[in-house]
Parts: structure tokens; C-alpha cells; sequence
């Protein structure tokens, strides 16, 4: 039964009192420590009983001198539960201080780590790693969740034995001090008495203290419940009102077919089964090339969704979106047809969607990556644009980059374009749906897709955005997410894609993509040095909204009210210049993955003391119903391990290379089916097919 709406509120709109000024015990910046409970009120309405409640006045400006608008970030009931934690530390020396490295997790449960975080609850430490802000010449310090926090917990930073490049201690500020020391005033000095308290419990002594502080993450209400309701809502208009239970109802989605490209090859008539020419360049391996429009509920506040300045239409009582009366979004795709299909006969087709790349487009289904595993594994993908991250959206992102006031419109375009993919998936799969037209049917007349369940199988932006996907996915319950990683503020200055932000990015003959760069338009807009983590950090709070940072913790078990339990095999790239490996392993560990294997990479290859820290290897004797991680190496260099992005001096990107490779494709084919199974398809070492790297080879690649 479908659970009532008023479970689905993650709060009401009315607006808290803010929580003025700046926090005197970080002088840096003024909303640093970050995240921080002194930004955040208390609010019994909410699941966790805060509200956030920051003050335009004390936001960060652009250079025109104006704010970010804090009005949906004050919305939340708390914060990101992938924080990066942001604080400056006048000549922090990690090496010196002991911090715990990126390259040994294990070290956060030291007994004398300096840097801790804590569940103030438990009072258990959280698994971390520390790094300072290599883009900038001011290092701000980052303490980021190897894990996710918990959703709607409460945590403690403690950081003491502080210690700079010659090994002096660093000491606290005057204002944090007075706090520690007892001579600050009420009635903030009650408040950090009992995050003392909660320090020694834990055996960390007030005295040591260089600074310490709390925050409370955001509730699942606060951060999935409008993708939750808006595909509740879109699924109800069609009929199906419980989505938990994997059986189609209802009526299919509307949707009109503008074309149907047949290829008709010549046959060689000395070798049975070989072409020898296809008309307009297609390729042998498609049978058929089918575009279409389909009906989406639109819930943004213009008209048809269009790609413009748009966010969702919100209900003031219940805050969540609603609709302009008949509002619907015309949405594009397009699918793929195997003649393998075709070959195999009525209802031998794996029906599966794809998902695109950076600010691309459905187009990219045409990727031979596609065509290969729809001719070797009888797969039909299907595609449509990743609303709000797609080529129309470019326009938009520069608005944002100039104005984060307006990164509200990112967010929920992104939720309107992953209920697009929802829609896409049922026209899929519906008796009455795709499979019941012609293009996708035998010549006797015959569905040829397996309507028994969808799948969904992304790259790149499609396996980033996918993972939030899986998780309110009602028709799909296996996904493959390649090249992952969650979350944004730890992927973008990691990310070639994002670029340096040393010199404005311009074309050149060497590097056409250079233009494409994003970072240096959100520099020059927001130059301030010491605000510039803190600015990632304000960005995830409304990305987590629109990718898995902000679902990870139900994309497998715990699932969200009215929704199915899901499986994922996730498949990076050692050494990815795009989507940091490190991102990737941290969503493997929230959302509960196995590893394939230890012994993924060759030995002395792994970056990490202790590799693949905190996931368990796949029990060979159950190979099904687990999620598992995996890493495919291509001998290229391993990824930086601070925040910066890889040198792109040398062309050994392994960004592409996994999803070329057949043992991928085959270990891929094996989960994304009924009897869904882990196979280890790696010959020994999870090898790519070009390894060892060979810039020769690779520029011979498919």
C-alpha cells in the first residue's frame, strides 16, 4: 500500500529564524568551521529537529558583490551526509600532525589520531581521511567521510596535537579557546560543555583540544523526498500505485515514434553471416534505429520543462513539488536493436536503459562500447537525456557559475530528468509499451524484448547520476554504474573535466576540449581563496539531491518507502583522470559493496596500504544478490592522491577503457539478468584489453 504523502515531507516551508554572524571559534572565513550546527535552529517539525538557517549576509559573494541566496539550502534539516569538512589551520603540517592519510583509511581509529570525527550518539569515530586544499596557495583542511555519515546523526570534530612544518604546535583561536578554557559566556559555552563531555567519553581531553565542533546530516525526508514524490505521484497518474512489488500496472506512457531506420546490408555470398557493406555508414551489428517522444509530468515551474532558468513548482504546505496544471515535459530517446535480436527470436532481448556522459546526450548510444554488448549479450538499450547535466543544459551552468544563487535549477532539473529515465524504462517494458509496436517486434509479429525486468547500465555521468537512479528505481533492481564515484565536491577538483582554474581555459590545436573546462568560470566569479572548499561544500548540500551522495544509503538495502531492493556492480577505472577512484570506493563502502577480489591489481600497483580498506572480498559460494565493487587497470598512473587533477601532459586516460573491454562487458551480461550472478571474468588481475597501457594501442582502440 501506498504510504501517506505525509510520510514523503521532508519539511514545511516556513522559514526559521537565521542563525546570524559567524562563528568566532574559525576567523578564516565566516561560515567556516564547515558544516556546523551554530548555522542550523532548532526545529521540532523536522526529522532530526534542526533546521538549517544560514543568513544571506553571512554567504559567500561573487564579485559583483552579491550573496548566494541561502532559500532552498535553508530548507534542509541538516547536512550533506558526504561532507567535506572545511576548517583553516594557519600552517597545518598533516605529515607532522599525524593526520590520517588518503592512503591508509585505518589509521582514523589510531588511538592518538589527531584528527578525529565522531558519532555523538555512539560515540564511536567515523572512518575518515585528511588532505589540505592543494588548488589554492591558503590551504584550507579537508576531513572527508570514507564512508558516508548517517543519515539524520549527529558527529563531532575534535582535532588537537595541531603541529606545523618544523613541528610546533599550532594553538587554537581566541575564540574557539574561550570555549575550551571556560571563559566564554552563555549560551553557547552549555552547548560546547556537552560536546566536551562527549569528547572524553571517547578519550579525547578537553585540554588537548586545537578545535572541535558539531553538525547534524540531513534526514532521507530532507533529501530524497521530492524525487521520491514526484515519481510517486508521475507512476499514480499512470495507474501504478504500489512500485515496491516489480509488477507493471497501469497504462504505458504516451509516446509517438518519429522514426525507424532499418539497416539493410549487403551479404557476402561466399561467407554465411557476413555483411560487406551497409548504406550511410551503419554499423552491421544494428538491426534497427529507433527515436521517439514520450509524456512526462512535468513538476519544474515553466512550461514543457523547458532548459531554462526552471525549478520545481513547490506546495507551500507540504514543500514538496507539484505540477502547473497539465504540465508535461515532451521527452526524446532513442533505442538501439541488435540483430542478434532479431536472430534470437521473440522475446530474447534484454531490455536495458542507458546512461549518457557529461552534459551529452542520448546520442551516445550509438558508442561501439554498445553495439558491442548489445551483438555479444542480445541487449535493447534504450536512452534519453540526463535533464539538467545534458548539452541543452550548458547554457544554464553558465548562469549558475556566475550566480550560485540560482544551483537550485541544476538540482531539480536533474530529479525532473531522472523521472524522464523512470518513464523511459516502463514504455520499455509495458505489454502495451514499445515491445507492442512493430520496430520492436519480430516479422510474425512478436515482442523481442524480455519484459520479465529492466535493467540499467550507465558511464561516466550515467554512472554517477544512475546510482541515485537505482535507488528509486520501481522496474529495475540490477544496475551497472561505470566509472562512478559520488560526490561532487570530492569529484570536481580531482577531474580533468573541471580542469585547474590556473588561466582561463580556451581551445587550442592540441586540446579542442579545453574550452569545456568548468573551473575557471567558478573562480573568477568567486575569487575569494579561503571560501573556495567552502563553496563545494554549500554545492552539495543541493547536489545530493541529484546524485548519489544523497541516495547511496538506500540504493541497496534500506530502501525507500515503495521501492525494491537493488543490486549494482560498480567498475572503475585504475587511475580514472575523470572520476576519482577514491569517490568510487567510498560509494562502494556506503552502500555496502563486496570486492571482487584483493588481488584486482597487479601487486605494488594499488595506492592504499591496506587496498580496498573496509570492503570484503565476494564469497565465491554466493554469488548473487550482492553488490560488488570492482577496478579494472590498464597500467596507466595512478590517480594524485591530493585534490588536484591528474596531469594531462601524458594521453593514458583509462576514463573510456573498462567498458571497451570484453571480460567487463561478460562479467556485466552475467548481473544484468534474472539469475543475476558475480562472475570473475579478470584473468588473473582485472586487466583491461589494452594492458599494459600503450599509447599506440589505445589511439587503435574501438
Amino acid at each position: 500500500m501506498r504510504l501517506l504523502a505525509a510520510a514523503f515531507v521532508a519539511v514545511v516551508l516556513a522559514a526559521p529564524a537565521s542563525a546570524a554572524g559567524c562563528d568566532p571559534i574559525d576567523p578564516s572565513a565566516c561560515m567556516l568551521p564547515f558544516p556546523n550546527d551554530y548555522f542550523t535552529t532548532k526545529d521540532a517539525s523536522t526529522p532530526t529537529g534542526r533546521r538549517v538557517g544560514f543568513d544571506i549576509t553571512s554567504m559567500p559573494r561573487n564579485v559583483a558583490g552579491k550573496p548566494i541566496d541561502p532559500t532552498d539550502w535553508n530548507r534542509a534539516d541538516g547536512f550533506s551526509p558526504g561532507s567535506q569538512i572545511v576548517t583553516y589551520v594557519p600552517g597545518l603540517d598533516l605529515k607532522r600532525t599525524g593526520a590520517v592519510p588518503i592512503t591508509d583509511i585505518g589509521a582514523y581509529a589510531g588511538r592518538d589520531a589527531p584528527v578525529v570525527v565522531i558519532d555523538a550518539a555512539s560515540g564511536r569515530r567515523w572512518p575518515i581521511w585528511t588532505e589540505l586544499d592543494q588548488s589554492v596557495d591558503y590551504p584550507a583542511l579537508l576531513i572527508r567521510p570514507a564512508k558516508n555519515f548517517r543519515e539524520g546523526r549527529r558527529y563531532i570534530v575534535a582535532l588537537r596535537g595541531t603541529k606545523d612544518a618544523q613541528g610546533r604546535a599550532i594553538a587554537p583561536s581566541a575564540g574557539f579557546k574561550a570555549f575550551r578554557d571556560g571563559t566564554a559566556g552563555a549560551p553557547r559555552a552549555a552547548h560546547f560543555g556537552r560536546v566536551f563531555r562527549t569528547l572524553a567519553r571517547a578519550g579525547i581531553r578537553r585540554g588537548s583540544l586545537y578545535l572541535a565542533w558539531d553538525f547534524t546530516v540531513a534526514s532521507w525526508q530532507s533529501l530524497a523526498s521530492r524525487m521520491v514524490h514526484i515519481r510517486n505521484d508521475a507512476f499514480d497518474q499512470l495507474g501504478d500505485h504500489d512500485l515496491a512489488d516489480l509488477k507493471v500496472e497501469g497504462a504505458a506512457p504516451q509516446y509517438t515514434l518519429k522514426r525507424v531506420e532499418e539497416t539493410v546490408c549487403l551479404p557476402d555470398p561466399g561467407v554465411p553471416g557476413v555483411d560487406l557493406s551497409c548504406p550511410n555508414d551503419t554499423d552491421p551489428r544494428v538491426a534497427r534505429d529507433v527515436k521517439g517522444t514520450m509524456v512526462v509530468p512535468c513538476y519544474l515551474d515553466v512550461p514543457g520543462c523547458a532548459p531554462a532558468h526552471s525549478q520545481f513548482l513547490l506546495d507551500p504546505r507540504s514543500g514538496l513539488p507539484v505540477r502547473l496544471p497539465g504540465n508535461v515535459m515532451k521527452v526524446d530517446f532513442e533505442c538501439l536493436i541488435p540483430k542478434r535480436a532479431l536472430a534470437e527470436g521473440a522475446g530474447s532481448a534484454r531490455p536495458s536503459l542507458y546512461g549518457h556522459g557529461l552534459f551529452g546526450g542520448y546520442g551516445e548510444i550509438h558508442q561501439d562500447q554498445i553495439k558491442a554488448m548489445e551483438d555479444e549479450h542480445n541487449f535493447i538499450h534504450c536512452a534519453t537525456a540526463w535533464a539538467g547535466m545534458a548539452t541543452d543544459d550548458v547554457p544554464n551552468v553558465a548562469t549558475i557559475l556566475a550566480d550560485l544563487s540560482n544551483f537550485p535549477t541544476l538540482a531539480d532539473r536533474v530529479q525532473q530528468g531522472m523521472l524522464n529515465f523512470l518513464y523511459l524504462g516502463r514504455l520499455m517494458i509495458h505489454p502495451d509499451g514499445l515491445g507492442a509496436n512493430a520496430a520492436f517486434e519480430t516479422a510474425d509479429g512478436k515482442s523481442l524484448i524480455d519484459t520479465r525486468r529492466l535493467y540499467y547500465d550507465g558511464n561516466s555521468q550515467g554512472g554517477i547520476i544512475g546510482g541515485a537512479l537505482t535507488a528509486v528505481a520501481p522496474d529495475f533492481t540490477r544496475a551497472t554504474l561505470g566509472v562512478l564515484g559520488m560526490n561532487y565536491s570530492t569529484l570536481l577538483t580531482r577531474s580533468t573535466d573541471f580542469g585547474t582554474g590556473d588561466h582561463p581555459p580556451s581551445p587550442t590545436p592540441d586540446d579542442p576540449t579545453n574550452g569545456l573546462e568548468y573551473a575557471w568560470p567558478l573562480y573568477q566569479a568567486y575569487p575569494q581563496l579561503n571560501e573556495r572548499q567552502l563553496i563545494f561544500a554549500l554545492m552539495q548540500m543541493l547536489w545530493d539531491r541529484a546524485e548519489p551522495d544523497g541516495y547511496a544509503q538506500h540504493m541497496t538495502d534500506h530502501p525507500y518507502p515503495d521501492t525494491p531492493q537493488h543490486e549494482v556492480l560498480l567498475q572503475a577505472g585504475y587511475g580514472d583522470h575523470q572520476v576519482s577512484n577514491y569517490a568510487a570506493e567510498v560509494e562502494a563502502r556506503t552502500i555496502g559493496a563486496r570486492v571482487l577480489k584483493p588481488d584486482m591489481l597487479r601487486p605494488g600497483r594499488a595506492w592504499e596500504r591496506t587496498p580496498w580498506w573496509g570492503l570484503k572480498p565476494v564469497d565465491p559460494a554466493h554469488t548473487s544478490g550482492v553488490s560488488v565493487f570492482t577496478i579494472w587497470d590498464a597500467g596507466s598512473r595512478p590517480a594524485p592522491l591530493g585534490n588536484v587533477a591528474q596531469d594531462k601532459t601524458y594521453d593514458d586516460d583509462p576514463h573510456e577503457w573498462v567498458r571497451r573491454t570484453p571480460a567487463a562487458r561478460a562479467m556485466k551480461s552475467a548481473f544484468l539478468s534474472l539469475d543475476s550472478r558475480i562472475v570473475d571474468a579478470c584473468v588473473s588481475y582485472c586487466d583491461t584489453y589494452n594492458y599494459p597501457f600503450d599509447p599506440a594501442l589505445a589511439a587503435l582502440s574501438p
